[in-house]
Order: structure tokens, then sequence, then C-alpha cells
């Protein structure tokens, strides 16, 4: 980008200070930042890129900063997802006890959409950020920082020093893999979650945690990407049973990847658990009504919901004290799925 190299950002920033850094005219910043004329995406990631190098912050943020309007902005990947869903909703359900209310953003899961979903959230007055990372998140922190927004990073961790709530999800992964070789099986797979993110990180440490501690063998063919989608976690599951030596055993990464999953299996005729043991991390509303029932790590979802807010509320009230890191312990859900008898391990 023209002159984005080795400038300072000013304390107090114009839209003519992100046209000279992005290149473009005033008009194009205004355009991008407003959604009032359609712009080419690499010219809008320029003025996005600018706006946080240079901290702009627009007029009315700042207004609604003094003024202490009570609006919290989510900024997610898609809330169509059900653990999503049930975040907001815990959120929302502490929220509208303190008076505030909740403007959402969705950031799609990729960096240059998050910033543009944050940049909107200061752009309608919010007074802190609740951020679900899309992995690559640096920017965004950096971002919100200068504007004088406080964020509060949920369910995937980040280096970054900041308000965040997420889940144990290492030794609740490993007791996974551990409860299916308790119960005799040794060839144990994963379908694990999109690279980058802190949650697959975690959770593929588990998965190797859990089959050291058993003293079982880590196969490469046995450790699969689906994406934390549904439908890359379908061909991963056909991908597995294809294999000359399929395993008998998958662990699922998340709820998504588990749909696609149990779609695979369905397809090639494969029952659970009969042919093969499926249990997964994350747990929803309708996880029973699967025939069998499935065995999950369930995450206390209306719960980091309440405590993301309670952290923003907190770091509203007093920007000064240091950031806070709350790790919530899930729960293992015992149900029919894996194909052992109920209450085993």
């Amino acid at each position: 980008m023209p002159g984005m190299a080795g400038r300072r950002p000013r304390q107090t920033a114009t839209m003519s200070d992100v046209a000279r850094l992005a290149g473009v005219s005033v008009s194009t910043v205004s355009h991008v930042l407003n959604q009032t004329r359609p712009v080419a995406p690499d010219t809008a990631r320029q003025v996005h890129d600018a706006v946080a190098a240079c901290g702009y912050v627009p007029e009315q943020v700042t207004r609604q900063q003094q003024e202490g309007l009570g609006i919290i902005g989510l900024a997610m990947s898609a809330i169509s997802n059900p653990y999503f869903a049930d975040v907001v909703h815990g959120l929302d359900r502490r929220a509208s006890k303190q008076g505030y209310s909740l403007l959402l953003a969705e950031t799609h899961d990729d960096p240059d959409g998050e910033l543009r979903a944050v940049s909107e959230l200061l752009r309608r007055k919010v007074s802190a950020i609740v951020l679900a990372p899309s992995g690559d998140t640096e920017r965004t922190l950096a971002y919100a920082r200068r504007a004088g927004v406080p964020v509060t990073v949920l369910d995937r961790a980040v280096r970054q020093d900041t308000d965040q709530i997420s889940v144990e999800n290492v030794e609740s992964t490993a007791r996974l893999v551990d409860h299916l070789a308790e119960n005799g099986h040794t060839r144990i797979a994963m379908i694990s979650g999109r690279p980058g993110l802190a949650t697959t990180e975690e959770r593929v440490r588990g998965y190797r945690l859990g089959l050291s501690r058993r003293d079982l063998r880590e196969r490469e063919e046995y450790l699969v990407s689906g994406g934390s989608q549904a439908d890359p976690a379908q061909r991963a599951t056909t991908a597995l049973l294809r294999l000359a030596e399929p395993p008998t055993a998958v662990v699922v990464g998340n709820n998504r990847m588990t749909i696609g999953a149990m779609r695979g299996l369905r397809e090639a005729g494969v029952r659970v658990p009969d042919d093969i043991a499926l249990v997964a991390f994350d747990d929803f509303e309708w996880s029973d009504l699967f025939q069998p029932r499935l065995t999950a790590i369930a995450q206390p979802t209306a719960l980091i919901g309440e405590q993301a807010f309670e952290l923003a509320l907190s770091r509203i009230a007093d920007p000064s004290v240091a950031p806070r890191r709350v790790l919530v312990q899930p729960t293992f859900q015992h149900r029919e799925s894996c194909g052992c008898a109920a209450g085993a391990n």
C-alpha cells in the first residue's frame, strides 16, 4: 500500500489521513466506511488497512463514548452456528439486565472480514466489542485499541494482552480419546478444524495427548482436516473410510463437522456405533435427537456469553485493570454413539 510502511499513526487521525495513507480520495474512504457506493475489494481492503494503521475513529464513535450509550458489538463468524447462537443468547440475557443492547456483525471467519466487521461496529457507536477471532486478529485488536474501544475475545484464545474467555480444549479432547481407548479402540482418527485457529490446535494437541497416554501410535492418515465446516468434514469422513485400514472410531472437532461426518457415514452405509464409534467436541440442543444419540464434550455456551459480557462491562467501568483470561471447563456427555454401555468411563 502506498506510504504504509514506516508511518507512525497520529493521536487524532482524520479521514484525510486515511485517504493519504491508502492512496485514494477522501470520497472513496467515505464510500467504503459508510457503504454508500460499491468499491473494488482491493481498494476497500486498502482503506480498512489504513483505518487500522492510523487509528481513525469516526466522529459518531467519539460522541457515543462521551454520551455513554449502551451498545455492545459482537463480531462473530456465523450466527447460524448453534454454538455462537447459544453464546449470543447468554450474552444478550445478561446484557439486557444491565440496560445494554447488542449489535452483531459477521466476520465470515476471514481476517479482512473481521476488520471490516469491527470497523462497522465502531461506526455504529458501540461501547465495547466481543470478538470471536478469525485466526490472525492482530490488526483488529490494534485498530480497536487505537479507537479506545475495549475488546473481549471469546472461544479462540489469542496471544495478545486482552480480556478473553475460552473453554478448556486439550484435556477434554484427550478424554474423548481415552474413553474410546478404554472401550477397546486402537484405530482412532480425528477430523480437525480449520488450520490456524487456536481451538483447532488445542483440540489436535488433546487428541495426540490422548493417544500418547494410551501408548497408541499416531497415524498421519488418521488426522484429517474438516475445515470447521460440514461439507469438508463429509469429504474427510469419506477419505477415512476409503483407507486400506480405516479407523474404528472417530473424534470430530466441532458441531458443524459432526453433521458432515454423519452424512458421510450414512451415505457410505456405515452404521454408528455398530461399524464405527463417533464422538465429538461440541454438544448442541438437538444432538440427542440423533440416533444413536451423540457422545460429546458440551461447552457451557450460555455461561460463556454471560461471562464475556461481564468481562466487557468490567473493562468499560475501569479500563486500567489488568487483562483477564477466563478458562471454562466443559462437561462430558455420555450417550450411545461411542458404542459402550451407559455409565462407562
